[in-house]
């Protein structure tokens, strides 16, 4: 793997898109997870499709390029079947708040250890710019060329009922920032997310606004009631951790002390207690 985790793929996002920002956050979190113990063999990288899921091709880690809205759904079932792994999806908020959105709540509610991040830009930006789950009433696109007539859903209230036990907001335009949120929601023992706001230059360069309006919080809230009322604040864009617990992990429930990929039975064995059971 490269030492600083580039591929030597093209980048092929938009000039000044927030992607480059969570791109460089995320090298550098984990050059700080590894300097915290965490080896890079051991983190895996999950995507679903759109600009977010681009960064795939450029971080030299391991990983599965999913299917769209499904990104979650495979890093289940990598933590799953290695339990010892670091996983990390990556979502965008049409790909991870729309199609995708039944998976993320149950993880949510299952508090699989597994880390989700949502380039959250507020449109389909791949597919010119449709409005998303997460744009504001009246936005136009080219299915809304009159606005849309739908409120947005606010994500970060979703996965606090759901039951994610790490819920935190980033900005793509505070890097450090950023890689220290990752850093802290990939060491959690459960499922941490991170919705970042990420402005698209083309179809929602809101850059301007989230400078004005962007608060980084001091400290964590200590119930999930005001980590809700904070969320649902709109006069300032509040980022960090704004909620964290700890308890039991699904894959903890599940599995116990059992790794499936350590634990396996040899090929021999496993064909043997077939045929014992099938009596043949």
């Amino acid at each position: 793997m490269s030492g600083d985790l580039d591929t030597g793929a093209e980048i092929t996002w938009c000039t000044g898109c927030g992607n480059f920002g969570i791109l460089a956050a995320v090298k550098k979190a984990v050059k700080k997870l590894e300097e915290n113990g965490i080896s890079r063999e051991d983190i895996v990288i999950s995507t679903g499709i759109g600009c977010h899921g681009k960064i795939f091709d450029y971080l030299d880690l391991s990983g599965i390029y999913s299917l769209h809205g499904r990104e979650v759904a495979s890093a289940e079932g990598i933590k799953l079947g290695n339990p010892d792994l670091k996983i990390i999806a990556f979502g965008g908020d049409g790909d991870c708040y729309g199609e995708g959105l039944a998976h993320l709540l149950f993880a949510a509610k299952r508090n699989i250890d597994i880390t989700v991040i949502v380039h959250n830009n507020g449109a389909y930006a791949l597919t010119t710019g449709q409005a998303s789950p997460t744009s504001p009433k009246g936005f136009k696109g080219p299915a809304t060329p009159g606005g849309s007539v739908e409120p947005p859903i606010e994500p970060l209230g979703l996965l606090l009922s759901a039951g994610a036990s790490f819920v935190s907001r980033g900005y793509a335009g505070k890097v450090k920032h950023l890689s220290d949120l990752i850093v802290q929601a990939v060491e959690h023992p459960g499922f941490a997310h991170i919705d970042v706001l990420q402005p698209s230059v083309v179809f929602t360069d809101y850059y301007e606004e989230y400078n004005e309006l962007v608060d980084e919080l001091e400290d964590t809230r200590s119930t999930k009631f005001e980590a809700m009322e904070l969320a649902q604040e709109s006069d300032r864009l509040p980022i960090g951790v704004f909620y964290r617990e700890e308890r039991p992990t699904y894959n903890e429930e599940l599995l116990g002390e059992r790794n499936p990929v350590k634990d396996r039975l040899s090929d021999e064995k496993r064909l043997k207690e077939i045929r014992a059971f099938l009596d043949v």
